[in-house]
């Protein structure tokens, strides 16, 4: 009895010890096939998609550096990330609404332009005005003011500024049917502008002005709602303005207002360290190739020799430098009312934005 007890106590201890084998063998093959699965889920792992909402057709030179923005952020992230833009405005959004969408994440990133959020915040539109500066140079002092207080803005929608789009600073100039350029024979004829404040400045300056959109200032000009439009002398042939006005007259430099990158807070908090890293560095390398590119010189006589010889317009003398003077004025007038019935906030970058002008003189 006493060995066949031993020798079921030793059976007993050695089922045991199978038993613990077999449960310990179990448990590292489950260790084992978890880790595989993880790390097969990691190497098919989809990226994080954002969408970016752009309003500009892709012809235009703002198009191609947003392309070029987003290529090479989904070259550096090696799959862990897809940026897409969605020419045209091709995602359906309006602009107006923007600042809501980006707040709410229904659009994870978008081009942001000041002048189009009068409704939800019209402190934006009165930050940069046509006026503002009389020499192209004096734009890429007043960048990086513009900028902050942008960045400034947009944060309290819950938006995120990385760069953005620094766009080239043309001549405007009034393109019209007959010789003008001065401010006295202007206040003979009627002037298409693209803003309330323009009309308000040129009414002040004795000129009928009107707002008419891009699309129907080639119509308006031909049957003679207008005489003259007041326009991007640099693109004018974009929108034909040589078939309906022969004479040009260079009044100002464009007061070009930049495009920011605006990020929806939700999306961005969706991003690793990394990610968030990429997309800064790559936009802020966009906003420095663009502002290098913004003046140039070389580029507006070109065009304007283009505009003299294969195009046929007359090229008159600029507009002189009274003249000049009395558009500022008037314009910086208009800019300070306009700042006024944004608010506070609007009176404050209006403030800011002319302390800097003063370090022109």
């Amino acid at each position: 009895m006493k060995n066949n007890y031993h020798i079921h106590e030793h059976t007993i201890k050695k089922g045991k010890f199978l038993n613990q084998f077999i449960f310990a063998m179990v448990i590292s093959a489950a260790i084992c096939l978890t880790s595989a699965v993880v790390w097969i889920d990691s190497a098919i792992a989809k990226p994080v998609v954002m969408r970016m909402h752009s309003q500009i057709v892709e012809s235009r030179p703002e198009a191609k550096y947003l392309q070029e923005f987003a290529d090479r952020v989904n070259k550096r992230a090696e799959g862990k990330l897809e940026l897409i833009v969605y020419h045209a405005g091709s995602l359906g959004l309006r602009d107006p609404d923007l600042l809501r969408i980006l707040q709410r994440g229904n659009v994870d990133m978008a081009m942001l332009y000041g002048e189009y959020f009068a409704r939800d915040a019209p402190e934006l539109a009165a930050v940069y005005v046509q006026g503002a500066i009389t020499e192209p140079e004096q734009h890429l002092e007043l960048l990086p003011v513009i900028r902050q207080i942008y960045e400034e803005a947009y944060s309290e929608w819950d938006i995120l500024t990385i760069g953005g789009i620094v766009s080239p600073v043309f001549d405007v100039g009034l393109h019209c049917k007959t010789p003008v350029n001065t401010l006295d024979e202007l206040k003979t004829k009627k002037l298409r502008v693209w803003a309330p404040h323009l009309v308000h400045t040129f009414q002040d300056l004795g000129v009928a002005a009107q707002v008419i959109g891009q699309n129907d200032m080639y119509t308006a000009l031909q049957t003679g709602v207008v005489d003259c439009a007041y326009y991007l002398s640099t693109v004018a042939e974009t929108v034909s303005l040589q078939e309906v006005t022969k004479y040009e007259a260079y009044l100002h430099p464009w007061a070009a207002v930049p495009w920011m990158f605006g990020v929806s807070q939700r999306a961005w908090n969706r991003l690793t360290p990394e990610l968030q890293q990429i997309l800064k560095e790559e936009a802020e390398v966009t906003w420095a190739n663009t502002r290098d590119l913004a003046v140039d010189a070389a580029r507006e006589a070109e065009a304007r020799t283009h505009r003299a010889e294969k195009l046929g317009i007359t090229m008159l003398d600029p507009f002189s430098k009274e003249d000049l003077q009395q558009f500022v004025d008037a314009a910086n007038e208009r800019w300070r009312e306009m700042a006024e019935t944004a608010g506070p906030k609007g009176v404050e970058y209006y403030e800011r934005m002319q302390e800097a002008i003063k370090k022109f003189d």
